[in-house]
């Protein structure tokens, strides 16, 4: 137990080295919807990314924080031979946490920040308030 447990742990921190990881959130039937989306490290053994907090992501986070992640392209395709880590996240939305997210995200993914924000306002022109990046994922491995 204890050697699969510092298995999960590494495989958590190289995925953070990942450009983009598929993340899995579940919906209150229990079926597992996957995303592909970028990470950063954090402090502390963990993983971290952004959302909207109106996203589909972040509701099913708030009604159940049990998620899979493993490495993954930029449409979701997982990376072969490669299987999912177990995880459990918390959302943030302020403070050290959330600014190490947002301060990271901005530094590994440079220019494609503002792009990302341009086409996400785009897309959502005439559907309402749609905030880009306002709440943070934080991802420790499940023990």
């Amino acid at each position: 137990m204890v050697v699969e447990c510092v298995e999960a742990y590494a495989r958590l921190m190289s995925l953070g080295e990942e450009k983009t990881i598929s993340v899995t959130t579940f919906r209150r039937s229990g079926d597992g919807v996957a995303t592909p989306t970028w990470v950063v490290p954090l402090s502390g053994g963990r993983i971290g990314f952004w959302t909207s907090s109106k996203s589909g992501k972040a509701k099913r986070l708030r009604n159940n924080p049990r998620v899979t992640v493993v490495p993954c392209n930029n449409r979701g395709k997982v990376t072969d031979g490669t299987s999912p880590v177990a995880g459990t996240a918390q959302l943030v939305s302020s403070g050290a946490e959330f600014d190490e997210i947002r301060s990271k995200v901005k530094a590994k993914y440079g220019v494609m920040v503002p792009i990302s924000k341009f086409f996400n306002t785009l897309g959502h022109i005439g559907k309402g308030s749609f905030p880009y990046g306002d709440t943070g994922v934080i991802i420790s491995v499940d023990a």
